[in-house]
């Protein structure tokens, strides 16, 4: 009888384990698969049919925040998916719509009044905003940069929605995939031995790539098919705020 208690916490163990283990985003990948092509387009439209599954998905990641026992990767998984699954119920909330900037008033000061700014979420209890998630989070508790090749802001200028989602696994690879993916789309850098037309996440977070002694240069010669020289010219280009909508 001594023993029972023991033994009662040993069997109850893996429950407290699996409490505070990261969530599962199959659903969110099951809408990516369904609703985002190749382009990383999204169909809001049928995504606005299946919104109730939505809902769950992003109530599971209200319900789980990361935990100091997360590895680095579940972490940044998390957030990158949590960032872009909010976007898009923005979105939705307040679709149809052509711009994610029609979001909000008509005059917007940045982190001050903007649709990055709205506090229309909770995570573990904490009301945020997609600010929130990518400054304050993502940027704050990790120095790499191809955080910008993930992160989707509705946007066509934006790195593209990628039609799976992230995961702890495979992440380097998916990293490393978004950041080939966007130098070589001619819509969003334009690169050539003489002259780099650039996206502008180069221009507004060029502190963040040019962290541990790297620059802009390094980032775009390690995934553009075209190199370029620490001489060559480099300019950036408008960006489309138009809605990424199919």
């Amino acid at each position: 009888m001594i023993f029972r208690p023991l033994l009662l916490l040993f069997l109850m163990l893996p429950l407290f384990v699996r409490a505070g283990s990261p969530p599962s985003h199959a659903i969110w990948d099951g809408l990516l698969k369904k609703y985002v092509n190749t382009q990383g387009l999204v169909n809001y439209t049928g995504v606005k049919r299946d919104e109730g599954l939505l809902n769950q998905y992003l109530d599971l990641l209200s319900r789980t925040p990361p935990a100091p026992t997360w590895s680095v990767n579940e972490t940044m998984a998390y957030w990158i998916n949590a960032y872009n699954a909010f976007t898009v119920k923005l979105i939705l909330n307040h679709y149809p719509l052509k711009s994610i900037k029609d979001i909000g008033p008509a005059v917007q000061i940045p982190f001050v009044n903007t649709p990055w700014t709205e506090k229309f979420f909770t995570i573990g209890g904490k009301k945020m905003s997609l600010d929130n998630i990518e400054h304050g989070t993502l940027r704050k508790q990790f120095t790499d940069p191809r955080i910008h090749f993930t992160l989707v802001c509705a946007a066509l200028s934006c790195p593209r929605l990628r039609n799976e989602a992230y995961t702890p696994a495979r992440l380097a690879g998916q990293l490393n995939e978004q950041g080939l993916y966007f130098l070589n789309d001619p819509a969003k850098n334009a690169v050539t031995p003489g002259r780099a037309s650039l996206s502008k996440l180069f221009d507004w977070y060029s502190g963040d790539f040019e962290k541990n002694s790297r620059s802009v240069v390094y980032w775009v010669n390690r995934y553009s098919q075209t190199k370029i020289n620490a001489d060559t010219p480099v300019s950036y280009l408008d960006y489309d705020w138009r809605l990424n909508e199919q």
